[in-house]
């Protein structure tokens, strides 16, 4: 049975809405690249909604969150009206409840950034259900793993799985490298040492990151923004290689990969 891929997508800073990059080309193209069933809804485990325990967004007409500040007018009058699924939100809970995993479903929350960023280039029609998961900074890369392994099946029924999150993720870093077009090694290295991991399936390696990478917490102070990695993976079809389909840089120190898998 055909099922669609699972993603880690770095959704970068709001200005990828707006700016020509090479970020903004590929997520407006992307749509096209994916086989699979017929799309029914979206999840999105996203990195700007932080809990101790997964919280499931059920609200059946979710709000535009204008979760950044001290950006151009025009990007607080974008709004993206997809509407939620609260049908969706429910199964979800019962798939993680199956696996011993508690969760929360919240029926007020609204799309942070995250999500619509992203999505708003994707699919502007907005009319695509959504839901959103939150992400577990206190727990490690495992847990994720089980969240995206946990709601594997609805791959096979029209639900598009998405981790939203960066590659990289510095912003005190970010202001002095912002005009270089060329990142420094320190974030190649680790981006690149993620990519060299996940290609030979090393997943052992990968989850213990921050000791079997070089510059991790240079490069991902915090964890809120890799942690959607391990969703996309735990998401994926065992034993398929991943790949990766974009690559480039934000800001000069913000990568902005993209993964595939299965």
């Amino acid at each position: 049975m055909t099922a669609l891929p699972s993603l880690f997508i770095s959704h970068g800073a709001p200005m990828v809405l707006v700016d020509d990059s090479p970020a903004r080309s590929f997520l407006k193209n992307l749509p096209a690249r994916l086989a699979g069933p017929p799309l029914r809804a979206i999840v999105v485990l996203t990195a700007h909604w932080e809990s101790e325990l997964p919280r499931i967004s059920a609200a059946i007409r979710p709000e535009t969150i204008y979760d950044f500040y001290g950006f151009p007018d025009a990007l607080y009058e974008v709004s993206y009206p997809a509407p939620g699924d609260p049908a969706l939100a429910a199964e979800i809970a019962g798939l993680l409840q199956r696996q011993g995993i508690g969760a929360v479903i919240d029926e007020q929350r609204g799309f942070d950034h995250g999500t619509w960023v992203p999505l708003a280039l994707m699919y502007p029609d907005a009319d695509i259900p959504v839901v959103q998961l939150s992400v577990q900074p206190g727990k490690d890369p495992a847990f994720h793993f089980r969240l995206g392994a946990a709601l594997r099946p609805l791959r096979e029924q029209g639900v598009l799985l998405i981790g939203s999150g960066s590659m990289t993720h510095n912003l005190s870093e970010y202001r002095r490298h912002m005009g270089q077009d060329k990142a420094p090694d320190w974030v190649d290295e680790f981006a690149d040492g993620v990519w060299a991991l996940l290609e030979s399936r090393a997943d052992e390696a990968l989850f213990d990151y921050e000791t079997s990478l070089p510059h991790t917490r240079r490069n991902h102070p915090t964890n809120d923004h890799f942690l959607p990695l391990f969703f996309a993976l735990g998401a994926a079809t065992p034993g398929k290689v991943p790949e990766r389909i974009h690559r480039s840089l934000s800001y000069g120190v913000l990568r902005m990969d993209a993964i595939a898998f299965s």
